[in-house]
């Protein structure tokens, strides 16, 4: 218990760090970490016991969270910043921009950003699916005038609701597999889907609330730079055709969708392995750079290549290190022992019924940052105590997932990469990000919660 009075602790100091004494958050974030994790106990170096188990210390729980989050998504957000580049360069987001508001209309931008999300998280982590679908946001933004802060939120929770909630996506799939319904994935994904709904509403409303109150630095850039949209689209010349201004999008979507299937339904030999290999995130974006860099080849343009690809690192690095110490933070208190503290009490906890997962997932996510992690860890803590529950049946069984699923998008702050995905990509500040992703991910929990209970009388 007092672990997790120094965390709430920790946490409150990083937070007054970060937004009123203005320190930079990759010095906050990691300040906080080595603290958090001396206080914890965690040794100051390796040690070896006489069982010849090591017990990692300090330096190396470090090292590991920050490389751990760089072979995660380090990778994985310079080639979709790059993609990103490229197509606003060739004019090829403009293009796509187009292209949406001819099937949605020009009066509905952030419902149509949310819903793309949602339907683009399906297949793809939502980390992934923001850093793809950010040019055409961006571009969005720039023709319908529309806050882009409301954009982000809607792309945001887009994204969220359908990776928390509906398999193919790693998550909701363990979670499955640990409560038992891992053979019926199909009603996971039809009360996934249905739970959803409420998430996407509420997270709609506020995206249009808080839009209209918090201005990002992408937003006054907007303001200074006074060119109208067709001013802009005149100094692009020709745009490119939607097929090749798709492409780099919609290609490596399509190779990571095919290695979800390939891994829920379980294919074996050459083709499981190619499947998984082409849709491993890396590689599929890495074949969607290949197709942007022909769209800028056929846009006459290669010659800028260079330096397309120069600015575009100076922009992520700041990115990447924020996230690598979201990943340090996470990484120490997963060793800390304060997970296993959670796991060992949660019987007290089990008395809440339907609520019991959505709380102990909301806890995990709230305190390690990862809502994998959080959907993994509190499914097989929840897994033996369905009965005791009342959820033992396979319909409420499969509740139980969708309900560690909203927990485990409860809530998304420092701790997460996530956070400092949409944050930085945005234009907001951290102070900024807290009003933003964090409560945009609270109010999906809970409209998410409701929808649950909902459910839990039918079922």
């Amino acid at each position: 218990m007092e672990l997790i009075v120094i965390f709430i602790i920790a946490v409150a100091l990083m937070i007054v760090g970060i937004s009123k004494l203005k320190i930079h958050p990759f010095l906050a974030i990691m300040t906080v970490s080595l603290l958090f994790g001396l206080l914890a106990g965690i040794p100051l170096v390796n040690r070896t016991g006489e069982d010849g188990a090591v017990t990692q210390g300090i330096v190396s729980v470090i090292g590991a969270g920050f490389s751990g989050t760089f072979t995660s998504i380090g990778i994985v957000i310079i080639l979709g910043a790059l993609i990103g580049a490229i197509l606003e360069a060739t004019g090829a987001a403009f293009k796509l921009a187009d292209m949406v508001i001819k099937v949605v209309g020009d009066k509905h931008p952030v419902l149509a950003m949310q819903i793309m999300g949602w339907v683009v998280s399906i297949p793809v982590f939502c980390d992934s699916g923001f850093v793809i679908l950010d040019p055409i946001r961006k571009a969005l933004v720039r023709k319908t005038h529309v806050s882009g802060v409301a954009m982000a939120v809607a792309l945001s929770s887009g994204l969220y609701a359908a990776h928390v909630f509906i398999p193919p996506t790693p998550g909701p799939i363990a979670a499955a597999n640990a409560l038992g319904v891992g053979h019926n994935l199909l009603l996971v994904m039809v009360l996934g889907t249905a739970v959803s709904v409420p998430a996407l509403i509420g997270s709609f409303f506020y995206a249009r609330f808080v839009g209209s109150r918090v201005r990002s630095a992408e937003d006054r850039k907007a303001d200074e730079t006074a060119r109208s949209y067709d001013q802009i689209l005149a100094g692009y010349g020709t745009l490119p055709n939607g097929a090749m201004a798709l492409a780099p999008i919609i290609i490596p979507i399509a190779l990571m969708a095919l290695g979800s299937v390939a891994a829920m339904a379980k294919w074996t030999g050459g083709t499981s392995q190619i499947a998984a290999f082409l849709g491993a995130p890396i590689i599929a974006l890495s074949v969607g750079l290949v197709c942007a860099i022909g769209l800028l080849a056929s846009s006459q343009k290669m010659g800028e290549f260079y330096a397309i690809t120069n600015e575009t690192l100076k922009i992520v690095g700041p990115i990447l290190f924020i996230t690598a110490s979201g990943g340090v933070l996470g990484r120490v208190i997963a060793v800390s022992g304060m997970v296993g503290f959670i796991t060992a009490n949660a019987q007290s906890l089990s008395a809440a019924g339907i609520v019991f997962p959505f709380l102990l997932s909301a806890i995990l996510k709230s305190a390690q940052g990862s809502s994998t992690v959080a959907l993994s860890t509190a499914a097989g803590i929840a897994a033996p105590l369905l009965p005791v529950l009342g959820l033992d049946t396979p319909p409420r069984a499969a509740l139980a997932v969708i309900a560690i699923g909203a927990g485990a998008m409860t809530v998304s702050h420092a701790n997460d990469s996530y956070f400092w995905v949409v944050t930085n990509f945005s234009g907001m500040t951290p102070d900024q990000g807290y009003k933003t992703q964090t409560v945009v991910t609270l109010i999906e929990g809970l409209c998410a919660l409701t929808g649950i209970v909902i459910l839990s009388f039918i079922l």
